[in-house]
């Protein structure tokens, strides 16, 4: 019976919340209003249509007044509505490109500005991180998932390399956000709904400064890294530290790091 509940909420209010965000836009000539409809009105009711609980943790990391990129961990399609909600920044989703035909939900990440990323055509998906640079350089803030996929056992994937060479370009601090239990609420390609709680870390920007200009690798590893920690603090499964950065163009799997042993003769 919650299945079928939480599939005919989540139907009806995104149909309307779609509506709403269009109206909110044109009204007032601002695709940002739109995001205000998403985290105020949209989001708060899928949770609640879940039975989630949302935690937020280390609210005051978040600043609105700066150009941000948030970077998180991917655990369930319910993490969209929690980062809405979670992070009350007037922020775009870098998303895959096949989620701009998925109804409402879809045509809103269009229509509001949100940026999809084609990981399978290498120009394209430049194209997009340059749009997205773009919109950094415009005072808006970004939020993407480096994974690229969801996590299948609640573990930390390894990241792809291409988001951080966009933080590296725009010198903006990147802040690594965390989350727990979206996964247990709502797992992945299931509509088997548990309720229960969700929690969000926000972590400390981490200052991209300090890092040379084309050290992705390097920034990667760093910024999984606190969300590893987080997610161990929270109670999640954390991630494996050797298996940091993904092999070009494949999600979820680690690159290979070649050795070469020389034999003493």
């Amino acid at each position: 019976m919650r299945k079928l509940w939480c599939i005919l909420v989540v139907t009806v209010w995104s149909f309307v919340c779609f509506f709403l965000a269009c109206l909110a836009m044109l009204v007032t000539l601002n695709p940002s209003r739109s995001v205000v409809v998403a985290r105020r009105i949209w989001s708060p009711v899928l949770l609640w249509a879940g039975g989630a609980k949302l935690e937020v943790i280390g609210g005051e990391n978040v600043d609105p007044k700066r150009p941000t990129i948030y970077v998180g961990n991917h655990l369930s399609t319910l993490d969209i509505p929690a980062h809405f909600a979670a992070v009350p920044v007037d922020f775009r989703f870098v998303a895959k490109s096949q989620l701009r035909f998925v109804p409402f939900i879809g045509w809103y990440l269009w229509i509001a500005g949100h940026i999809f990323i084609n990981r399978g055509d290498r120009a394209s998906a430049i194209a997009s991180l340059e749009k997205a640079a773009r919109k950094i350089r415009a005072g808006t803030s970004i939020f993407l998932y480096p994974e690229g996929t969801r996590s299948t056992d609640g573990s930390i994937l390894p990241f792809k390399k291409g988001p951080f060479a966009l933080a590296l370009k725009a010198r903006v601090p990147i802040c690594p956000v965390t989350i727990e239990g979206t996964d247990n609420v709502m797992p992945k390609n299931s509509w088997n709904i548990t309720p229960g709680p969700v929690r969000v870390k926000i972590g400390r920007p981490i200052d991209t400064t300090g890092f040379a200009d084309n050290d992705r690798e390097g920034l990667a590893r760093a910024v999984r890294a606190q969300i590893i920690a987080d997610s161990l603090s929270m109670g999640g499964k954390g991630g494996d530290p050797d298996t940091a950065v993904a092999a070009p163009n494949r999600e979820g799997v680690a690159q290979r790091v070649s050795t070469v042993t020389s034999k003493a003769s």
